[in-house]
């Protein structure tokens, strides 16, 4: 039940990250969104691991921590670009189902299979995540299914990546993944020349959102040590939900029928997935 409980936090965490992140970037330019809360979240992460003295992070863990980073990076920036110059419809669902799917297929292929209920869990869960992540688009242009299956995929290997973090280390390894996707934002920052300046006011919301994202992070590492990749993984990956119901409260956004029977699907995967683990 750990496990279903920080699957679920991270959700929550994520979303709420997303949500903040979305509100910021379109007062801000994205990467620097990105960027502050990349280090932000490392000087977090850095003193969260003093604070619970955290041994140094083992040699074999580094790879995979920059690995992580790496592919988080990539898959933000990619999610970011295609969300902007593409088709959301197309884009959002592509990247959540990868997301989604990839981690859940690794850990049932090194774990082994779940209970049933928690295999018609990850299922229901996946429609879910399908559901909720639509949006109506009827833009022209390009599909954006390139730039989604990159999102995908890198935010995908993810999530395999950090799952390889070696049991009572989270905060150590973190800041190392942190420094690793601030280090690659910054470099497209610089070799692409694109804007990233701010002014001061915006700084403590960008802090929030690095906070948010990185406990996030911390909440899946838990997870994954804590019980089984596939569980950890499907139920973190419905932090769409959280961010459509507080586009409802906040933005007073509609909740489409799609976006209803998604949140009403990933209650009931949450319960199935929840009885089938305890």
């Amino acid at each position: 039940m750990a496990t279903v409980v920080l699957g679920l936090v991270a959700a929550l965490t994520w979303g709420s990250g997303d949500f903040g992140g979305g509100l910021l970037s379109r007062r801000v330019p994205v990467l620097a969104v990105v960027l502050v809360s990349q280090v932000v979240g490392t000087v977090i992460a850095l003193a969260l691991a003093l604070v619970r003295g955290e041994t140094m992070p083992l040699v074999s863990d580094v790879p995979w921590c920059i690995a992580g980073g790496i592919g988080g990076g990539i898959g933000i920036v990619a999610l970011y670009h295609g969300l902007a110059t593409a088709r959301m419809g197309v884009v959002a669902p592509i990247t959540g189902v990868l997301a989604a799917a990839i981690p859940v297929v690794y850990g049932v292929f090194v774990e082994g299979l779940p209970s049933a209920l928690v295999v018609v869990g990850i299922g229901v869960a996946i429609l879910a995540v399908i559901l909720v992540s639509r949006v109506a688009d009827d833009r022209a242009g390009p599909s954006g299914i390139g730039l989604a299956l990159v999102a995908g995929v890198a935010i995908g290997s993810f999530g395999i990546a950090i799952s390889q973090i070696s049991e009572g280390h989270t905060f150590g390894p973190l800041a190392i993944i942190r420094s690793a996707e601030g280090a690659l934002i910054a470099a497209v920052i610089l070799i692409g020349r694109r804007s990233w300046r701010v002014e001061r006011r915006w700084l403590p919301a960008m802090a929030g959102v690095g906070i948010l994202d990185m406990a996030g992070n911390a909440a899946f590492i838990l997870a994954v040590q804590t019980g089984a990749l596939a569980i950890a993984a499907i139920l973190s990956s419905l932090y769409p939900v959280t961010t459509v119901i507080l586009a409802s409260i906040f933005l007073r956004e509609r909740v489409t029928r799609s976006h209803a029977v998604g949140i009403a699907l990933a209650g009931i995967a949450i319960v199935c997935i929840a009885a089938g683990a305890s």
